[in-house]
């Protein structure tokens, strides 16, 4: 008699960014009446600390799902909200070198409660703690029946003991307690949106019974590198003759870049405006922009090919494109070596692009998952608003690509130091490209000022300066550098500042619709 073998219908793996729409959903149907975690948040959880981020398939489905991070014990145990101690839901609190393991959530699919998934979760977070040697696991949890009961037992404490002692009905707070937690203390307003709760939770903490009295979990070393090799192009405006002329100027760069076995190289912001000289006529700013979103189609599939053939990721500067709803963009174009494409919006165009071309402004700031790790762009101007790099920083990008344009060095200035600013307070690279020469004929790029740069934090592992590479002014060049994303989560954790941790969650968050 034959046998045939079938895959397990249970599954616990970690989470990859590959999960996160169906993470999303999950938390839909998990909590319909609390808003859903973003894609950013979920990044940022899995980015920051993919050892504590836990999925359960069921045939091939994913059903539950578990998010934590460590911290240490002085911060854990000070009395907290969910926003404050998870960053605003990115797990940005997390701290390498903490000796507890902090649950921030838990969710299981609503048609799947028989099968232990919560069990199963619970036990993955405390076989990471074991193995660690964490001091133990601790959260807030959920008391969904005290909204109910809150006249009976206005302390919550006395709450608890009465589910104990089988005097009323909460299946949460019985889950937590057979799985060996114990209540430390009540936080008042953990969430102020669940109700059901009272805006209430209990500390909830297990401690490790293998953990020595004295958790020894080290100083973060350098050790194994994680390298990623940049290129910036310091592109020069020229007269050409045709579109296959543009495009083999910029092959020329590629080329370049890609023998030196660059990860990524970074082209300049309206670097296409180049294609307005092949005009037998000087065109008005309606006509230039209108001109060139013609270009968009063969722009975007010549890019995506070179990417593809010179195995490069390429950040193809910024292109004027006509959008689906008829508005005129400034986008930057990003092209992976795996063939796909992504756009990213400026938005916040210069009161100069407004005026001439009527460019308006984008509405998302997201990063891009890449084969190096998450990835953040913005264009220029955006780099002079610091809540947009935040926000990138928080979901887990590490390098910050920002193509500029800029006529003079005043201009230049800005942005060079607003990028050098933001390595500094979100602890991560920032490339800078720009544009050099001019053209004549063609409004708005009749001189240009550049140096472009690749620009660290400030601290003991990075350049003296905070400047890894940088061309020389206004000059045609490539500028590359090896940039090490192992530094950044040594600053991170024990720099002489770490800005990324000690952000005052109890007193500010930027709210984004």
């Amino acid at each position: 008699m034959s046998t045939q073998n079938s895959r397990a219908a249970l599954k616990l793996r970690n989470a990859t960014p590959q999960d996160i729409p169906a993470l999303i959903e999950l938390s839909r149907r998990a909590y319909p009446g609390f808003a859903p975690y973003t894609p950013g948040m979920i990044q940022g959880q899995i980015t920051t600390f993919p050892d504590g981020q836990f999925v359960v398939e069921y045939d091939g489905t994913i059903v539950g799902h578990a998010a934590s991070f460590l911290i240490g014990e002085d911060i854990a145990f000070k009395r907290h909200s969910w926003e404050e101690i998870t960053g605003g839901g990115y797990a940005a609190r997390h701290d390498p070198n903490g000796d507890w393991l902090y649950g921030m959530d838990v969710c299981v699919d609503p048609s799947r409660r028989r099968l232990r998934i919560g069990q199963r979760l619970y036990d993955a977070r405390r076989a990471l703690c074991e193995g660690e040697g964490l001091k133990g696991i601790l959260f807030g949890g959920r008391m969904p029946g005290l909204g109910k009961r809150r006249k009976d037992y206005p302390d919550p404490l006395d709450y608890i003991q009465a589910v104990r002692d089988k005097k009323a009905v909460d299946p949460v707070v019985n889950f937590h307690l057979r799985a060996g937690f114990v209540p430390e203390m009540i936080i008042e307003r953990y969430l102020p949106d669940d109700a059901e709760s009272s805006g209430c939770a209990s500390l909830m903490v297990w401690r490790n019974p293998y953990a020595s009295d004295e958790v020894e979990k080290g100083s973060l070393t350098y050790g194994q590198k994680e390298t990623v090799r940049v290129a910036t192009v310091q592109f020069q405006q020229r007269m050409i003759s045709s579109f296959e002329d543009f495009i083999s100027n910029v092959e020329y760069f590629v080329d370049v870049c890609a023998d030196y076995r660059c990860d990524f190289v970074t082209f300049p912001e309206l670097f296409t405006l180049q294609l307005l000289a092949l005009s037998p006529k000087r065109l008005s700013p309606a006509e230039s922009i209108e001109t060139l979103t013609s270009y968009t189609p063969r722009f975007v599939e010549a890019m995506r090919n070179m990417a593809i053939s010179y195995n490069i990721n390429i950040i193809g500067g910024s292109h004027p494109t006509r959008t689906d709803d008829g508005e005129i963009q400034n986008v930057a174009y990003v092209f992976l070596r795996d063939g796909s494409v992504h756009a990213r919006e400026k938005i916040h165009p210069t009161p100069n692009e407004r005026y001439w071309w009527a460019i308006q402004g984008g509405d998302e700031v997201a990063t891009i998952s890449t084969d190096c790790g998450p990835i953040g762009v913005l264009v220029c101007y955006d780099s002079e608003f610091p809540e947009l790099a935040r926000r990138l920083a928080d979901e887990g990008a590490r390098l910050l690509f920002v193509p500029f344009c800029t006529d003079n060095r005043q201009g230049y200035l800005r942005v060079r130091y607003c990028c050098q600013a933001r390595a500094i307070e979100n602890q991560l690279y920032v490339v800078m490209a720009g544009n050099v020469g001019n053209l004549p004929n063609v409004e708005n790029m009749d001189v240009q000022y550049a140096q472009s740069a690749i620009l660290t934090p400030c601290d003991f592992p990075f350049a003296r300066d905070g400047i890894a590479a940088e061309a020389t002014e206004n000059v045609e060049t490539v500028t590359i550098a090896d940039l090490d994303l192992t530094d950044l989560a040594w600053a991170r954790a024990q720099g002489t500042v770490q800005n990324m941790r000690d952000r005052r969650f109890d007193l500010y968050k930027t709210v984004w619709k």
